[in-house]
């Protein structure tokens, strides 16, 4: 476990790789064409066909995933693996909560969590045809970026009931 103090600013760890910029994450998908429909017209994302049996998406920056059609996966993805997709206020969790509540028959969404307050944020979860979990979630402009700015947590951090929250998501669970 890294100290706080192993983690000031004042100490940068030099990392082994040089790398630039985090770009892409990979999901599968069993119907690349019906997928895709579903990241534009359901999620919003913006989708460009690089090869007939992928896509690439993104939303809101230059980070993409990319979506590659392999029919044989059977398993939902892991809980923890799961994709967040940020909204700016609790109200706007709650309205995409009785969004993906409404359409769920149409995109084939299941196991639809209700909105909760957990780890430092006010969110839901489910998930889509394709057995992908996505969280909707209430973080100020700049998602996660706020934690870095808090720094270390000791203890439960963002998953104690106690964790200081940030502004924006401060109207439920308090």
């Amino acid at each position: 476990m890294t100290t706080a103090t192993e983690s000031t600013p004042e100490r940068k760890i030099e990392p082994a790789l040089k790398l630039n910029f985090y770009s892409h994450a990979t999901l599968d998908c069993r119907d690349i064409q019906r997928t895709r429909k579903f990241f534009q017209e359901f999620l919003g994302f913006e989708t460009v066909q690089m090869a007939d049996m992928a896509f690439w998406a993104r939303l809101g920056g230059d980070q993409i995933i990319v979506v590659v059609q392999s029919p044989a996966r059977k398993e939902n993805m892991p809980f923890l693996n799961h994709n967040g997709l940020d909204v700016g206020t609790e109200a706007e969790v709650d309205a995409a909560y009785a969004v993906v509540k409404r359409d769920a028959e149409k995109w084939g969404l299941k196991k639809i969590t209700r909105p909760v307050v957990q780890h430092g944020t006010y969110c839901f979860y489910f998930w889509d045809m394709d057995d992908n979990a996505w969280e909707i979630l209430a973080n100020p402009q700049g998602g996660y970026s706020w934690g870095f700015k808090l720094g270390d947590q000791e203890g439960a951090g963002h998953m104690s009931r106690d964790f200081k929250r940030p502004p924006s998501t401060l109207g439920k669970g308090e």
